[in-house]
């Protein structure tokens, strides 16, 4: 059964994480976002209290 031996898989599974680590996320990072980040600034908020009639 070669499924149980696991040194081509492990040898495998390294490389393909080396490759998802190294490669991929330069390829990502490399992408510009097309808008800027634009600051918002907080709106204070005025509480009015209304002054019931009764």
């Amino acid at each position: 059964m070669p499924q149980l031996n696991p040194s081509p898989w492990f040898a495998i599974l390294v490389f393909t994480w080396i490759i998802f680590l190294t490669i991929v996320p330069t390829k990502v990072l490399n992408h510009l976002t097309p808008n800027g980040l634009v600051l918002v600034e907080e709106e204070e908020y005025k509480n009015k209290y209304w002054n019931w009639p009764w």
